[in-house]
């Protein structure tokens, strides 16, 4: 949507929006995302299925591009929007309602690339964290990450809007159990390295020369025990001993660094 156009496109009134002030839900099975960055990434993502855009002139004037002349879009004010949105959510005056990303199975993204590590995260259900980490996987061209269903957010706004996009292009594979994926990530031949503060090795010396999956567990708990034994190695960051721990998002973006600058 190319700036200074769209604004013919807009259509409809600006009236009343589904869902109470601050829900920020969608329609059963549906997903909501908001701001400019994730709006954007879906639109162009053409394995997602649009439902509907509410957007205000300014926000559709921000846009990449142009939308298709038969689009669902709906024009708003920027109270509209706020009662579509989880409270004081950061909109930018784009709201899109969508379908979820079709599942994906670990054998889909397992290239065994050397140059592309697959991050497995336990039991990490903070939106935040999680979207953070997918957009460092982004930027250091991961192959996936790898939760397990039951214990790890939905698609959602708050993960969209963290992620910046990234939600749209890095694949992201939910999994019954996480012990049997890193089983077979291991058949696939990756080294499997979890992250844990107590480890003696720090990752620079752990990291072989092949493919990696690194494994991050839950703030505070860490990761499960049954998990930590389905690793090759354990591994810690050189941090300083005054800081117990660093953020699983920032110890996500770190050990990606570390294995994208690897000799």
């Amino acid at each position: 949507m190319a700036k200074g156009k769209g604004k013919k496109g807009l259509r409809g009134r600006a009236g009343r929006m589904q869902g109470g002030r601050g829900s920020g839900r969608a329609g059963k099975g549906n997903v909501r995302l908001w701001g400019r960055h994730a709006v954007e990434a879906a639109l162009k993502n053409p394995r997602r299925q649009h439902i509907k855009l509410w957007a205000t002139l300014e926000g559709i004037d921000s846009l990449d591009g142009e939308l298709p002349p038969d689009f669902p879009l709906e024009r708003a004010e920027v109270a509209d929007l706020a009662r579509l949105v989880a409270k004081d959510a950061p909109h930018q005056g784009l709201v899109l309602e969508c379908m979820p990303l079709d599942d994906l199975h670990l054998s889909d993204v397992m290239d065994a690339d050397a140059a592309r590590p697959i991050i497995v995260l336990d039991q990490v259900t903070d939106p935040h964290n999680v979207g953070a980490i997918l957009r460092s996987a982004a930027a250091f061209n991961a192959a996936a990450i790898v939760t397990q269903d039951r214990h790890a957010p939905p698609e959602g706004g708050v993960i969209g809007k963290s992620a910046s996009g990234a939600l749209e292009t890095v694949p992201w594979v939910r999994v019954v159990n996480l012990a049997r994926a890193l089983e077979e990530m291991a058949d696939a031949g990756y080294w499997r390295i979890g992250l844990a503060g107590e480890a003696e090795a720090t990752l620079a010396e752990a990291l072989p020369a092949g493919p990696v999956a690194i494994v991050l567990g839950a703030e505070g708990e860490g990761m499960r025990h049954n998990v930590g034994q389905h690793c090759d190695a354990l591994a810690k960051l050189p941090i300083s001993e005054e800081m117990e721990s660093l953020n699983v998002s920032n110890a996500g973006a770190i050990a990606l660094y570390a294995i994208a600058t690897r000799g």
